[in-house]
């Protein structure tokens, strides 16, 4: 008994390591990264920051400022080893940053990789995970991205990953400040498999680019469970296909995160955002902005603040969009049906086109709710299309009710449709309690 209790007692520091109450829903923000690259500043941060206010994006989740990578002075403290930031970009420091950002209602968030260097060539935080969280935690930071660069070849199974990346997951948690910890390992090793353990959410992929399907040998993986070489410039279609498969190992707590978004960036048309937008809420893979927030068109405005859709993003119930079926289109392409519950019974469904051409579909309910049987399947069901808006302006207008199925739905050229299911049981109780 008492070689049971200590070993009980022992394990509870990593149990409560594990759950550090955050991402509860995936997390919500803006990255420099994709838009900005090295080109970063203290300007760039704050200008960022008071955009996302202006433009109401803090109501609708969008929370976190996240600085990314080149943000290094050319070397560490030469006598503590503690990270410093570049004096000629944040002349105020990142405390003083941090403090501004918190200032304005929203969270901070800082980058490094499990490496001797970062992927920019700054110093990275392999074997300098105490120093670097401490430091953070002083500075007031949020949120750590944490990449996969210069790893000196530790990686290769899912042990020797597991190991390093949560060096720095014990670090950040001994600090007593909450950070969201989200690991950037590209895929590699199976981070769904073992990142659960250790982080709140984990890429499942090399690094995407402003592209709906090109084909770039530097992404030259077709299946992620057994990519040996993640690689970067992933088509956003891409980056779905990797997505199918691993949505049953997330939850909250723990997404798997298909990166930043591209919308706005201007490589893809309205339509191709619309599916990248739609597609990254389903499988409730984290929204981060990679765009310029200070300078947006109409059209990037109305996609990422899109409420219904982030409603299923962030819906409680926290259960990934699955892909029930993928059918060729002679023209080159296929169509994707994807569903999944959310709180409430309710439901979402949408039908993705990658082909080059229109399609037109009849979406059967049997399909749609294969996970809930035949019996479920054959009711009565009212629909709204969330990417229409219904009389006072607000996203999700409703269709009417259908049984057995959607019929004649057409969907244009690389094109996804997305809609929101309520059983007419649900909408006959909640009119009996409004009765009451």
């Amino acid at each position: 008994m008492a070689l049971s209790l200590l070993a009980l007692t022992l394990a509870l520091p990593a149990v409560l390591a594990l759950d550090n109450g955050l991402a509860r829903t995936p997390q919500m923000g803006w990255n420099t990264w994709n838009h900005f690259g090295c080109g970063i500043s203290e300007d760039t941060i704050l200008s960022a920051a008071k955009a996302m206010v202006a433009n109401n994006l803090t109501a609708l989740g969008y929370e976190y400022v996240i600085m990314d990578d080149c943000w290094h002075a050319a070397a560490r403290d030469p006598d503590t080893g503690a990270p410093v930031a570049d004096p000629s970009k944040f002349p105020n420091g990142i405390k003083a940053l941090a403090d501004e950002v918190h200032g304005l209602g929203l969270k901070f968030g800082i980058y490094s990789s499990a490496g001797t260097y970062t992927c920019g060539g700054r110093f990275g935080s392999l074997d300098h995970e105490e120093i670097d969280a401490q430091t953070y935690a002083s500075w007031g930071v949020d949120y750590l991205k944490y990449d996969n660069c210069y790893n000196e070849g530790r990686a290769g199974t899912p042990k020797i990953s597991y190991d390093r990346f949560n060096n720095m997951s014990r670090a950040l948690n001994a600090t007593g400040r909450p950070i969201l910890y989200s690991m950037c390992n590209w895929g590699e090793d199976g981070p769904w498999n073992f990142a659960v353990d250790i982080a709140n959410s984990w890429r499942i992929s090399g690094d995407i680019h402003d592209d709906f399907d090109r084909f770039d040998d530097r992404c030259p993986c077709t299946d992620i469970l057994d990519c040996k070489l993640p690689g970067f410039h992933c088509a956003m279609s891409r980056i779905i296909d990797f997505a199918a498969p691993v949505g049953q190992k997330a939850g909250p707590g723990k997404w798997n995160d298909l990166d930043m978004l591209e919308v706005g960036n201007g490589g893809m048309t309205f339509d191709e955002y619309v599916t990248h937008f739609s597609m990254w809420a389903l499988v409730k893979s984290p929204l981060i902005l990679g765009n310029d927030v200070t300078d947006m068109t109409n059209e990037t405005l109305s996609i990422i603040t899109n409420d219904a859709l982030i409603a299923v993003n962030q819906d409680s119930n926290g259960s990934p969009a699955s892909r029930i079926w993928k059918r060729t289109v002679a023209e080159g392409g296929d169509l994707q049906l994807w569903s999944g519950s959310l709180a409430n019974n309710q439901f979402v469904f949408a039908l993705m086109n990658t082909s080059p051409n229109s399609q037109t579909v009849n979406v059967s309910f049997a399909d749609v709710f294969v996970d809930q049987g035949a019996a479920f399947a054959a009711g009565t069901f009212t629909l709204y299309d969330l990417w229409q808006k219904d009389d006072a302006g607000a996203w999700g207008k409703s269709l009417g009710d259908f049984s057995g199925s959607v019929p004649g739905v057409e969907v244009g050229t690389h094109q996804t449709k997305v809609w929101k299911a309520v059983p007419k049981s649900t909408n006959a109780r909640r009119r009996d309690r409004r009765d009451l």
